[in-house]
Formats: structure tokens, sequence, C-alpha cells
């Protein structure tokens, strides 16, 4: 009985190139993938910075925009110092955003206590007069910058602008 030659199985050779391309195939995926792994707690890591800053941020942009600035702010406030450094103190004192300039906490912390969820992390605050930079007198408006750093990574700056109103 003879076979013909429609049903004649693969080459060694071809089984070779076969085993070498499928290989070469799976080192590709599985390096992507390795590579997608290692970078995978990145997103957590910087929402729990974007989230520390914004809690930093809705603390000092609910107090007033000065220590002279009425309740309600208006009128504007004109006698307005912006070289005040960081005094320190109990937070639950802090009635003006230039209260806030030089904080330094680590662990980070609010006026309602330590946040427990972001140990190793450190804030700081820099508050500074930028008028000039958005287009009003200079002491018209403050520039707050909050800067989270997370652990083993680097700083992260959020800045917002303050407007004396």
């Amino acid at each position: 009985m003879k076979l013909s030659h429609q049903y004649r199985g693969m080459t060694l050779v071809e089984m070779v190139i076969s085993i070498v391309l499928i290989s070469i195939a799976v080192t590709a995926v599985l390096s992507a993938f390795s590579t997608s792994m290692g970078r995978s707690s990145d997103p957590l890591w910087k929402n729990k910075s974007l989230k520390l800053a914004q809690l930093y941020l809705d603390e000092i942009l609910s107090k007033k925009y000065d220590a002279s600035t009425p309740l309600g702010g208006i009128p504007a406030s004109t006698s307005i110092s912006c070289d005040v450094p960081f005094a320190g103190g109990n937070r639950g004192l802090f009635d003006n955003v230039d209260d806030f300039n030089g904080v330094d906490d680590s662990p980070p912390a609010l006026v309602t206590g330590a946040l427990s969820d972001y140990t190793g992390y450190r804030v700081q605050v820099l508050v500074t007069c930028a008028g000039s930079e958005v287009g009003v007198a200079n002491n018209n408006a403050k520039r707050i910058t909050v800067t989270v750093t997370p652990p083993n990574q680097p700083p992260m700056p959020f800045s917002v602008y303050r407007g004396n109103f």
C-alpha cells in the first residue's frame, strides 16, 4: 500500500521552525505583559496622590483669602501680605490661606487628624502672591501649590490660584 503525498506529516525541519516561531511569539507576549504588570501599581499611587492633594486643597480653599479679609470676602481686602512664613500650630485655628504656607506633613493629616491610608506619603504646601501670573495686581491672586510625595516615587505638585474676592 502506497501513501499519497497529500497525507504526509511534517518534517523535522518544519517542526523545528514552527517551535522557534511560536517561542518568539510567546516571548514577545510575555515580555509585554510583564512590563505592563510592573507598572500596574502606578495608577494606584497616582490616584491616591491626587485624592490627597484634593483633600488639602479643599481644606485650604475653604479659608479666607487673607487675615484681613472680612467675613464673606466683601469688600476685597487691600492690606495683603504675601510673605507670611508658616508659624505652625493648631490647624483648627487656621483661618486663611496664608496660614498653610510652609505646611510639611509626613504622614499627612487634616484638621480632623492623621490619614491612616497614607503612611509614607509627604505633603508640602507653598502659598505665594502670583497675581502677575494671571493678569491682575500681584497681591490680588495667590498660587497655592500642594506637593505630594508618595513613598519611593517622585514628588507630584498640584497648583491652584485663589483670587481676592
